[in-house]
């Protein structure tokens, strides 16, 4: 084990250092030779097909349809919503020459689609009987980053994006917290993440929206990870693209609008939020195999046996992988921790002859010994306790980094001194929320909107709005 695992380094000594080396010895992602960008192995892309499927069957089950706009967005539209087009403008890359040709119009590389599905929408939305329109798209977007981490923050992305179009502001408004809590139910159930949700401030809200929803996902260091938001942008992008529609009275009108998204960067607050030291540990439910089984020795009945297993196991709706490779059981049980398999099931010949096997939990290493009768009656309850689990560990280590300031000294000491999300009364002005920045390099992460401010804002002494979580961010 310490062979295949001496190069993770330790995720209290390093953070960095050990989040690179999981990714990278559990075989997720590699690096490429295209600058900023990653390639995603088979395993890693496993997991976030894991992820679509259950996301997608959510999103076709609430009525979203899914189809494919274009990747380049002539210069000329996305100019059309100045304020959209400004919060992206640093971010953009752009397509200049076409084969030996140079372009008459810039094309940029999508950063996001608005544009694009508005300019689509104006010329299919002529009544209100051909609202709502419900609509995503799975697709790769590109943002020219600074600096890159694989998952996290890449120049190209993987995500899913949706757009909807409705007859009235209240539906509209309706549809982006719907999604918004398929989102939070998703990352709560399914990643084992306990996210804390709420709005964002005017500052940090989405380019060009009324108002922006945020999933916020606390990693094993305290750091923050933005992970799924949820924007209502009212008529701000119809009225700038000319969309209406004829309205029950028969008179012009302007639809409201909302747009939704997720990323791989869920797969990077999984690993951050539950691995350890041996490697990945994956929740169950997004597992891509659930058990490795590993047979000791090469008696031919105990490799008969594992197949039997094996078969019966997948029969049960069990995903598997066989390790019947040359290598050391001690060499084949570590690799089997670094990879995050949720179970790993060992057979030797003292098990077989007493008709049992070893079943060793990932998350905490546990081993039971099961009778053959009883292998998949137990796997399923372990897979049901190992998610419940990683999720209750994951919600008591981020209960403890929440935190509480009645006064600035106190804000600015726990954001020296302790990792973590601060809560405040905050006055709600952006001039504030700068300040904390540029004082302790924390950003405000979401307004709670179930929590009601009382007293005064510690930063300006003026009358609290809103109780807001600072913290650092990824």
């Amino acid at each position: 084990m310490a062979q295949l695992v001496k190069d993770i380094v330790s995720r209290d000594v390093d953070f960095g250092a050990w989040y690179t080396s999981v990714i990278k010895k559990a075989d997720l992602v590699d690096y490429s030779t295209t600058k900023g960008s990653m390639i995603i192995r088979p395993y890693g892309y496993a997991i976030w097909e894991k992820m679509v499927a259950v996301l997608d069957a959510e999103f076709k089950k609430s009525g979203h349809q899914n189809l494919q706009m274009p990747m380049l967005i002539p210069e000329s539209l996305l100019n059309v919503e100045k304020d959209h087009v400004a919060g992206f403008a640093p971010e953009v890359a752009w397509v200049t020459q076409g084969g030996e040709e140079t372009l008459e119009e810039r094309l940029c590389v999508r950063p996001t689609s608005e544009v694009l599905f508005c300019d689509h929408f104006k010329q299919i939305i002529k009544s209100y009987r051909d609202l709502p329109l419900l609509y995503n798209q799975w697709c790769t977007i590109v943002r020219w980053e600074k600096t890159t981490r694989p998952f996290l923050r890449s120049r190209e992305i993987l995500w899913q994006e949706g757009h909807t179009m409705h007859e009235t502001s209240e539906e509209a408004k309706q549809e982006t917290k719907r999604m918004f809590h398929i989102y939070e139910k998703f990352q709560r159930e399914y990643l084992a993440l306990p996210v804390i949700v709420g709005k964002k401030t005017e500052k940090e809200k989405f380019a060009g929206a009324e108002s922006t929803y945020t999933i916020e996902a606390m990693m094993y260091n305290g750091y923050a990870l933005q992970n799924g938001t949820s924007h209502y942008f009212g008529q701000n992008f119809a009225k700038a693209f000319g969309i209406q529609f004829l309205n029950r009275e028969q008179k012009l009108e302007y639809p409201y609008q909302t747009s939704w998204g997720v990323t791989t960067r869920m797969i990077g607050a999984v690993i951050m939020t539950h691995s350890d030291d041996y490697g990945l540990v994956l929740p169950p439910k997004i597992a891509p195999v659930l058990v490795n089984l590993i047979p000791i020795g090469k008696d031919t009945d105990i490799l008969e046996k594992i197949q039997e297993i094996a078969k019966m196991l997948r029969e049960n709706d069990i995903t598997t992988t066989i390790d019947q490779s040359e290598k050391s059981p001690g060499f084949k049980f570590a690799e089997s921790e670094v990879k995050g398999y949720p179970i790993r099931l060992e057979l030797g010949p003292r098990d077989y002859e007493n008709h049992t096997v070893t079943l060793v939990r990932r998350d905490t290493l546990e081993k039971v010994t099961v009778s053959f009768e009883e292998i998949v009656m137990e796997v399923k309850k372990l897979l049901e306790e190992i998610q419940n689990h990683l999720y209750q560990r994951a919600l008591e280590r981020r209960n403890a980094m929440l935190y509480e300031a009645k006064t600035y000294q106190e804000f600015k000491q726990i954001a020296q001194e302790k990792p973590g999300f601060i809560k405040i009364n905050w006055c709600g002005k952006t001039s504030c929320e700068e300040k904390i920045k540029a004082d302790t390099t924390l950003k405000s992460r979401c307004i709670l909107e179930d929590e009601v401010a009382e007293g005064t804002c510690p930063c300006c002494g003026e009358k609290a709005l809103y109780k807001v979580y600072f913290g650092k961010q990824y």
